[in-house]
């Protein structure tokens, strides 16, 4: 079998995932939705490629029937996690909302490059302030709640009862956020400054 991309092995991971839950193979639209796709398209594609290297075996003339590859290297369902996305966070300024449950983001461990704990969660990106750390409007970061920060990481915080994703800078012993966009301002907190989660890994959605 031929070397996958990351993509590639994530998408693959999923598919062994749903059958050995005994569900059909997913289609195109649901690799997409979970993978937040920018089409059905662009998930044929992942699916093709999977084929053309020997990592998927089709049957032809019937739809959604793959089967993994019998000598390719058996993916271990540990190696994908599901973690709760709990709706948007403003990358510009604050904003007051409660972020609820939306759902669940897979991701393959060996990508984002840690396991996952229950205190892992995912927030989709609305805003521009966080340009500077490649953190784009549309993106969903992945953050952990409980360590404290250090200084010169990302996190989500509530600021004055604002919610924000930003850079955590302590200066003079004072600890404020900095936007990495230079069109927005530093946030100093008049009351209070609570860190609701740690910076750990980034999620891009594919873009046509």
């Amino acid at each position: 079998m031929r070397e996958l991309t990351q993509k590639q092995k994530a998408v693959r991971a999923f598919i062994a995932h749903q059958l050995a839950a005994g569900l059909p193979c997913p289609s195109h639209r649901e690799i997409a939705a979970q993978f937040r796709f920018a089409s059905p398209h662009a998930a044929a594609c992942h699916v093709w490629a999977l084929i053309k290297k020997g990592a998927l075996i089709a049957t032809p003339g019937k739809a959604r029937t793959f089967q993994l590859a019998k000598d390719a290297r058996p993916i271990l369902r540990t190696e994908v996690a599901e973690i709760p996305l709990f709706g948007s966070i403003p990358a510009g300024f604050g904003d007051y909302r409660e972020q609820e449950p939306e759902g669940l983001v897979s991701v393959d461990i060996n990508t984002v490059g840690f396991k996952p704990t229950h205190n892992t969660f995912a927030l989709r990106v609305v805003g521009d302030s966080m340009i500077g750390r490649h953190v784009c409007d549309g993106d969903a970061v992945i953050l952990e709640h409980g360590p404290e920060p250090r200084d010169g990481q990302m996190v989500a915080a509530l600021i004055d009862g604002r919610s924000t994703l930003k850079t955590f800078v302590i200066k003079n012993n004072k600890p404020f956020l900095k936007a990495e966009n230079p069109k927005y301002p530093d946030f100093l907190p008049s009351e209070e400054l609570m860190i609701q989660g740690v910076f750990r890994a980034l999620i891009r959605r594919a873009r046509e």
